[in-house]
């Protein structure tokens, strides 16, 4: 993608062009049709613990338990294709912690970015409330952003300071976990359910003969 226009310089116009450089990416696809009654049932059921503002379950290595067996399947496969197609790598994405959320009325979820994982991921299994608290994913950490405000007419894919996705149920939402990213107020009155993880590569990384050979 690419955008040429006019400017000013004086009074003088003068063409431009603006391309892309790098892009990040995320990804959704939906795998509701791999999530039963007696999973939503077993999810909603797990004992959950005060996380800051939201809750979050005492299990942590929820892809573990036999129970998520369909899930886990359908999110290995998800991640198969994001490591082969949007990475174009040929390592395996292999889930390591896993756990639930639950983001009661009123309560949202504080930006943060998710350490010692390179792909992290959401599923909503559950119906989502109306509104449902979109995930909003920002273009930077807050500690290294300057404050150059974006005039709202200006706003394009090179400025924009954050963009936000509206989940629905069943899907399955994979990113970069170096991207800072928060999830809104849950303004309904119903509880939002989802389902996080952490993910990182299986497989040899770097070079034997350059001594930066790495198994995993």
């Amino acid at each position: 993608m690419a955008t040429t226009a006019k400017a000013a310089s004086g009074t003088k116009a003068r063409d431009f062009t603006v391309k892309p450089l790098f892009a990040e990416p995320y990804f959704v696809t939906n795998i509701k049709d791999a999530i039963t009654p007696k999973q939503v049932e077993y999810l909603k059921g797990i004992t959950m613990i005060e996380n800051q503002v939201n809750h979050i379950s005492e299990e942590l290595y929820l892809f573990d338990r036999p129970e998520m067996k369909s899930i886990k399947k359908a999110v290995d496969e998800a991640l198969a294709t994001y490591a082969r197609e949007v990475m174009g790598i040929a390592h395996k994405l292999e889930v390591t912690q896993s756990w639930t959320l639950m983001n009661p009325p009123g309560v949202g979820m504080h930006g943060h970015t998710h350490s010692n994982s390179i792909v992290s991921g959401s599923l909503y299994y559950a119906p989502m409330p109306d509104p449902p608290g979109n995930m909003v994913f920002e273009r930077h950490n807050h500690y290294r952003q300057l404050d150059l405000a974006v005039q709202a007419e200006k706003t394009n894919i090179y400025n924009a300071p954050r963009n936000a996705i509206v989940p629905k149920e069943g899907d399955l939402v994979l990113f970069s976990s170096a991207v800072h990213h928060y999830v809104e107020q849950n303004t309904s009155n119903r509880n939002r359910h989802s389902i996080a993880f952490n993910t990182f590569v299986r497989g040899t990384i770097g070079s034997f003969r350059d001594v930066s050979e790495l198994t995993l």
